[in-house]
Order: C-alpha cells, then structure tokens, then sequence
C-alpha cells in the first residue's frame, strides 16, 4: 500500500468532493468545513480541520469517517 502524502485541508476537501461529497449548508464553520454524501439509507459526515499540513492520524480518521481507502483517496487526487 503506498504512503499517504503530506496534505492540506484543501487538497482534502478536493478530493472529497471528487468522491461525491457536498458541503454540509448549516455546518462547519469557523476553522473546520462539513461535508456530507448520502451513502443508501445513511448519510456520512466528515469534518475537516482548516490546517496547512493535516496529520496523519486526523487524516486517517477523516478516510474512515468517510468510507474511503487511501487508494481510493488517492486515485481521487488525480
């Protein structure tokens, strides 16, 4: 499995929106952005913090949250 690289929380949020997430309207203000995607019956939400360099734990909860692996993350950066 390759490495996660270093990403911002705009690369993130890119990423995310490739992968059919929407802003959440009334959500994430100030220094993190809500998305959502309806996913069948569920709707998943993921928040990210507006940070330069987002860590690697926080980046990996975020994937988790969202149901994405870090391959699919990263075919979505493409």
């Amino acid at each position: 499995m390759p490495k996660l690289p270093i990403l911002s929380s705009k690369e993130v949020i890119k990423a995310l929106r490739k992968a059919g997430f929407e802003y959440a309207p009334k959500r994430g203000k100030g220094s993190h952005t809500a998305l959502f995607r309806k996913a069948g019956s569920k709707t998943l939400l993921v928040i990210v913090p507006h940070k330069k360099h987002i860590p690697k734990g926080t980046l990996m909860a975020i994937l988790d949250q969202a149901g994405i692996s870090k391959d699919e993350l990263l075919k979505f950066m493409k």
